[in-house]
């Protein structure tokens, strides 16, 4: 477990694909770099991107962990405390335990779930996936915006993505951290 004087924090940007976790992320990150607050970004994606799985590791979550356990410590050592996190299942109640193994027992976890109706993470991995695995994409994203409807937990911020920007999409993302609130010691 990693210690840290200040509790961490993170946002857990979790959804389908197509929903626009990444682009969110970095948008999160420039209102958050505007307002001087300090914060590191982290795709989890590519946390437990390995082939084939490693042995005993079939879905990678133990590399996933381990990943992010290194690469937190390499922030936290540093003075960061604030995490923008994006994985399609992070908002999910069973990464509570990952994220608190990583950035400490009292990492305070805020998550927000981007939603999109199945037309549009239609149009926007069309646009995106130009390789072999578009229709393996659009049947895995559809099943996984089930997943995530229905085992969010209660305190997770849901985000409808549909025909919004993603500037005011990430306003109500960094609103729901308290990390640019003025009156906060968030810019310290």
């Amino acid at each position: 477990m990693q210690n840290t004087e200040e509790n961490a924090e993170v946002l857990l940007l979790g959804g389908r694909a197509g929903v626009g976790k990444t682009t969110v992320a970095w948008e999160v990150s420039a209102l958050l770099r505007a307002a001087a607050v300090s914060h590191a970004v982290i795709d989890g994606d590519f946390m437990g991107q390995a082939h084939p799985a490693p042995e005993g590791d079939p879905d990678r979550s133990g590399i996933t962990e381990a990943n992010l356990t290194a690469v937190w410590a390499n922030y936290a050592r540093r003075g960061y405390r604030r995490l923008i996190y994006t994985n399609t299942y992070s908002v999910l109640p069973e990464t509570a335990g990952m994220f608190r193994r990583a950035m400490g027992d009292r990492v305070r976890i805020v998550r927000v779930l981007l939603t999109a109706s199945d037309a549009t993470a239609h149009e926007r991995l069309v646009r995106r996936e130009i390789g072999s695995e578009l229709a393996q994409e659009l049947a895995s994203s559809a099943r996984k915006a089930r997943v995530l409807d229905r085992r969010a937990p209660a305190d997770t911020l849901r985000v409808a993505t549909d025909g919004r920007s993603v500037a005011d999409i990430a306003r109500e993302a960094v609103a729901a951290t308290g990390w640019a609130d003025p009156r906060s010691t968030a810019t310290s």
